[in-house]
């Protein structure tokens, strides 16, 4: 992907782009073609650690046994004990995938955490994901897994050939955002089966502003 052209849409995207009263993301639109979604070797997904975060901060729930309860606490937003699990019930199991954004489990408790939390968060695709460091051994760090968590990008497309990606936010530099977009847009092509014969087209966004093509 040519930077200049990144640079390009960057700016038309802050020209067409009408103020509001909160700060936008911005959003990375890429429209796949000649991929079969259907072949499990087709799909695309696989996680990236952003040169710059994203925007909001991201919240990580640990489901830990007491090994890790010292190393969470003060680290994550929420820490639940292999203790608690049972009397976590559906309602509140639907609130923790509503307001945290990763979860991160004890290795040698995962069992324990799929039957208690895989009906809810796997349908979400919530459920600790070791691709994304989501699996920590008894003896492992929090610390370093949520630092990595604030600059972590899922991307994917399983179902659908579309994958639409928050790179940023409004108040970001251009440099910074382009920075992004172009780290997004490189790994992406590497991990799709043609490379860029399978890019339709790039798009930009912002939350509520119109598409801008990234020629």
């Amino acid at each position: 992907m040519n930077k200049e052209a990144v640079q390009k849409a960057v700016k038309a995207l802050r020209e067409s782009s009408s103020p509001r009263k909160f700060e936008q993301s911005v959003e990375l639109i890429i429209n796949l073609k000649d991929i079969n979604l259907k072949k499990t070797e087709e799909q695309v997904e696989f996680f990236l650690n952003l040169p710059h975060q994203a925007g909001k901060t991201v919240r990580v729930c640990a489901l830990i046994g007491h090994d890790l309860e010292d190393k969470a606490k003060g680290v994550c937003e929420r820490v639940i004990l292999e203790s608690e699990f049972s009397k976590i019930d559906k309602k509140q199991l639907k609130k923790l995938a509503q307001d945290h954004d990763y979860f991160i489990a004890q290795a040698d408790i995962m069992p324990k955490v799929a039957a208690t939390f895989g009906r809810v968060l796997g349908p979400r695709n919530k459920m600790p994901n070791p691709k994304a460091g989501c699996i920590v051994p008894p003896k492992g760090l929090i610390q370093p897994i949520y630092d990595k968590l604030q600059h972590i990008l899922r991307v994917s497309a399983k179902k659908v050939p579309i994958m639409q990606l928050r790179v940023g936010k409004e108040k970001m530099g251009d440099d910074v955002l382009v920075e992004n977009i172009m780290y997004v847009i490189s790994h992406t092509v590497e991990h799709l089966p043609r490379e860029h014969h399978n890019i339709r087209s790039i798009l930009l966004k912002t939350t509520m502003g119109k598409p801008v093509r990234v020629e």
